[in-house]
């Protein structure tokens, strides 16, 4: 569950929003001012800031600047009834991802944390060095599978064989290529081995071990990777 951050100091709207945020399954933490809100934003993990810009003690222009001095990249949107283009182009130069003016509807406003979640996601993914591929999530740098979100076990050795795959996308690795690359060339195993790591990852990753549509067999050869279109 993601959670937003919303600064208002209208009771009313900040109860509105944080209902309404909360019905699209979003933990919603609350400030009323900008103090405050970079008292949460130092000290707990947001993936949003839903910013107004009119706020006591330190205003939404003056948290957002905060905010990006301290180089912390938690997506910005910034809520105000401003609608003049310079306060729109003040806080995206500031470091806010998007403006939304007052009055809008709750839908563009979901829309847009939404837009910018994806991107939020999209970008830690690649920062991770993420693959997903149909409902496989594999996480190089942490060595992690998970299928349908859940956490699929894997030895070392039979991650070290799918991401060999899985960096040879759509290339064909022979069975010697892959014993010698994931074992060493000093190790004294047989094609067999490399069959029998195969069929491990087909059965944990597969739908269908005999109709496998992510890892292979290429009759005579090897095995290659690919991601069905």
């Amino acid at each position: 569950m993601e959670t937003i951050l919303v600064v208002e100091d209208d009771p009313a709207i900040l109860l509105g929003l944080t209902k309404n945020l909360q019905f699209e399954g979003f933990n919603v933490l609350c400030a009323e001012d900008g103090e405050e809100a970079l008292e949460i934003i130092f000290n707990k993990p947001i993936d949003l800031l839903l910013l107004d810009v009119m706020l006591p003690k330190l205003n939404g222009f003056e948290v957002c600047k905060t905010v990006r001095k301290k180089n912390l990249g938690v997506p910005i949107i910034m809520l105000t009834a401003k609608d003049k283009e310079i306060d729109k182009i003040m806080g995206l130069d500031l470091g806010a991802d998007d403006y939304i003016a007052k009055p809008f509807s709750v839908r563009e406003l979901i829309a847009r944390i939404n837009a910018v979640l994806r991107r939020k996601r999209k970008y830690e993914d690649k920062a991770n060095d993420v693959l997903l591929f149909g409902n496989i999530k594999v996480n190089f740098q942490g060595r992690t599978v998970h299928k349908d979100d859940e956490r699929v076990d894997l030895s070392p050795k039979e991650f070290d064989v799918l991401k060999l795959l899985v960096q040879n996308k759509g290339k064909v690795l022979s069975r010697e290529e892959i014993l010698n690359k994931v074992w060493g060339y000093d190790y004294f195993g047989t094609a067999r081995t490399v069959d029998n790591f195969i069929n491990k990852l087909r059965q944990k990753i597969e739908e269908e071990v005999t109709q496998p549509l992510y890892i292979l067999t290429v009759r005579g050869i090897g095995y290659k990777f690919q991601i069905p279109e």
